[in-house]
């Protein structure tokens, strides 16, 4: 299947795409944290209004019109969530069965997703969580689907490239909407695979630009971003992901290397932020700029926060940070962690009215 999408100024054509509707997210400007922060031309590039809530719907896309090329007659996938969400909604589309082994604690809302979608989950202890864990599971799928000739897709070129290239296009539909002229993009990471399309777009852009890719990790999963600021050559695995942020918690490698190597040649660097940061701008971007994304996709414009700080961007700069994700895919995200009330207290008319006077 051949989706070609047409405006004003480009032509795209996606070969092998299986489509619900994704891509071409806005990007728009930030009212209160760009100003807060006194930079002129900041702006946030909306993937949680993918079909599915998140930027996992390029690579699903991709993915599944690659298996339906092929005849595989199932979908045998991995995910923390947003990964198993697409390809549940996907393969639905596409009339395919779809399993997906979980990460350990894997949201709840994420796992209900699959589910209406009609995915059968299997959770794992550890997995997402303990390294040996993880890259047993990994390495005992990659031989299942191997066996059984197809691919396995796990949201990283080591894994799954076909369904990666999907995801490229975040960087083109960035630079084709600011005319190119982009100075930084911040990306958060986990195992490093968007961070890695994403500079991968740039750096494979027709026209050149001086667009840096930053990579931004929470503190207790940093592979990548420390090693990225720090001039190492490699990524450095973590023993234990300790950061509560879900989606990023892959204490592996995965793509980790080749993100270090792409975000270096664009000229980008890394940022660690803590999660207290990441949970406070998660609410910051709620109640100032009317975007209700999950706990990951804030960990972009957490790094932003840093790079003003240590004054690595100028006022001037036009910025993109990445909102890889909605947040109604884990509610219980900003409840636990900024006080908002999962339920309302119930009011009588009368108490409802004596409090509206005070208004």
């Amino acid at each position: 299947m051949k989706t070609v999408v047409h405006d004003k100024k480009n032509e795209i054509t996606i070969s092998s795409r299986f489509s619900i509707g994704e891509g071409h997210t806005p990007l728009i400007p930030s009212r209160f944290i760009g100003p807060s922060m006194g930079l002129k031309n900041l702006y946030f590039k909306l993937e949680n209004l993918n079909p599915t809530g998140s930027y996992k719907d390029r690579f699903a896309a991709a993915f599944i019109g690659t298996l339906l090329q092929k005849k595989v007659p199932f979908c045998l996938a991995t995910s923390s969530g947003n990964t198993g969400a697409a390809l549940a909604a996907y393969c639905a589309a596409a009339n395919i069965p779809c399993y997906v082994v979980v990460v350990d604690n894997a949201p709840a809302d994420k796992i209900r997703q699959m589910h209406a979608y009609g995915a059968k989950t299997l959770m794992v202890g550890g997995f997402g969580i303990n390294t040996g864990i993880t890259n047993a599971v990994f390495s005992g799928l990659e031989q299942l689907a191997k066996a059984k000739e197809v691919s396995l897709p796990i949201s990283a070129y080591r894994y799954c490239p076909e369904g990666m290239q999907g995801v490229e296009s975040i960087a083109e539909e960035v630079l084709r909407d600011l005319n190119r002229e982009v100075d930084h993009l911040f990306s958060p990471a986990g195992g490093g695979g968007l961070t890695l399309a994403v500079a991968n777009g740039v750096l494979s852009s027709v026209t050149p630009t001086s667009c840096r890719v930053h990579c931004v990790q929470p503190l207790g999963n940093n592979t990548i971003a420390g090693a990225l600021r720090n001039g190492l050559a490699n990524a450095v695995e973590v023993p234990r992901s300790t950061t509560t942020v879900s989606g990023l918690q892959v204490p592996g490698i995965l793509d980790g290397n080749e993100t270090l190597q792409r975000c270096r040649q664009t000229g980008g660097t890394g940022f660690v932020v803590t999660d207290e940061a990441v949970y406070n701008m998660q609410t910051t971007l709620a109640r100032k700029e009317g975007i209700f994304c999950e706990a990951a996709a804030a960990v972009s414009v957490s790094g932003l926060a840093e790079a003003v700080q240590n004054s690595e961007v100028e006022p001037d700069d036009t910025i993109v940070c990445l909102i890889t994700g909605s947040g109604f895919k884990d509610m219980n995200s900003p409840a636990r962690n900024t006080g908002t009330k999962s339920i309302e207290t119930k009011y009588s008319v009368d108490n409802l009215f004596q409090f509206l006077a005070t208004i």
